[in-house]
């Protein structure tokens, strides 16, 4: 096949003392986001997304929780290597559509950011990554700031198709 789809989905909890990371940038929040890495629910749903396309499992088969070399590892890396792992079977990114649901804060002066964080990691051009974002209207444990959630949406191509 040349080419490969691929989804991924991500939640944590939000909580007081931590970091917000979200799409490889750091975010003023009195909130952050609890997990064994830095919790950046953006780039993990990204790297299930791309681990989905080609059937390699997930996040979690790759960088176990359990292991004490992803503690509080930057998840730039994690894409990075779930990138190579794509590579490696002869695919490259084509595109990137992604969902963040959280009340606050607001992403949108930070989305650019995020959008070339994630490009510079991926190699590909910014214009080629969607990052979107909604609330749940105060409704569950995303309304009521309890959490956050990433949906992402990743096309692989082939390279080299012959």
């Amino acid at each position: 096949m040349s080419y490969r789809i691929g989804s991924g989905v991500d939640f944590h909890q939000l909580a007081a003392g931590r970091d917000l990371w979200i799409g490889g940038v750091k975010i003023p929040h009195h909130k952050g986001s609890l997990g064994h890495s830095d919790a950046d629910v953006l780039l993990h749903a990204i790297c299930d997304a791309m681990l989905g396309a080609l059937a390699l499992g997930d996040i979690g088969k790759h960088f176990p929780d359990t292991s004490s070399e992803f503690k509080n590892i930057d998840s730039k890396i994690l894409l990075k290597r779930s990138f190579d792992l794509i590579t490696e079977m002869g695919y490259q990114v084509v595109n990137i559509d992604s969902t963040l649901c959280l009340e606050a804060p607001k992403i949108s002066p930070y989305v650019e950011e995020m959008r070339k964080a994630i490009s510079t990691v991926l190699a590909i051009n910014i214009a080629d990554i969607s990052i979107k974002a909604t609330t749940t209207e105060k409704m569950g444990f995303v309304g009521r700031e309890e959490g956050l959630v990433a949906y992402a949406t990743v096309l692989l191509k082939r390279i080299n198709e012959n």
